[in-house]
């Protein structure tokens, strides 16, 4: 017995180096377990809101896929109700991905392998990729890049507060090395168990 795996290549738009990363998912999976995937592959925590923006109006009638705001949100298509296969149809094809609408991490997710795997393989796996994650908050790009500079030039007025910043507001990114990045050390989460925690942190709002 197989299984379909899709390969995507994630790319954090703009990056300089470019921040990428290659997963394999198995083709059953949901826009909601794609994010998930994603997330854990780049090193983000999620704790913003996402989306996914298709490129072709197709599928999704042009819809944004994410988290919608209520039941009578309809401009948004639930990431869980919504399968990857129909979108993503043929090798090249490209959707948008961009996680904390304030940072606007921008993001390109684009097709670049589908093939068979024994059903005993386990997926997600993330096989390549290269540049530790900016670090959550951080002001985007632009202020990514500021944080870099400031790391590097220990006599920068900055440099100190910044480190005492990585080290107690975002402790996983401590020590931060901007250039290094191992698929080996990457760590899926359970989809559904985050799934849950969104879900119920909405209903508290």
């Amino acid at each position: 017995m197989y299984q379909k795996i899709f390969r995507f290549r994630v790319s954090l738009v703009g990056s300089e180096p470019e921040i990428w990363r290659e997963i394999d998912v198995p083709d059953h999976y949901n826009f909601w377990e794609l994010h998930v995937a994603i997330q854990d592959a780049m090193g983000w925590l999620d704790y913003h809101l996402h989306d996914f923006t298709p490129r072709k109006a197709g599928p999704t009638k042009g819809m944004r896929i994410g988290l919608p705001e209520s039941e009578f949100d309809e401009s948004t298509v639930a990431g869980w109700e919504f399968s990857i296969k129909k979108y993503f149809t043929a090798l090249g094809n490209t959707i948008d991905y961009v996680y904390d609408f304030g940072d606007h991490w921008h993001h390109e997710i684009t097709l670049v392998g589908m093939f068979l795997s024994s059903m005993e393989s386990e997926y997600p796996l993330c096989i390549a990729g290269e540049m530790a994650c900016p670090p959550e908050d951080c002001g985007g790009l632009f202020g990514y890049q500021n944080l870099v500079e400031i790391l590097t030039d220990e006599n920068h007025n900055e440099h100190d507060d910044t480190v005492n910043w990585l080290k107690n507001h975002v402790k996983k990114y401590w020590p931060y090395k901007p250039d290094v990045f191992s698929p080996k050390k990457v760590k899926f989460s359970d989809s559904f168990v985050r799934w849950q925690h969104a879900f119920n942190q909405e209903s508290a709002e």
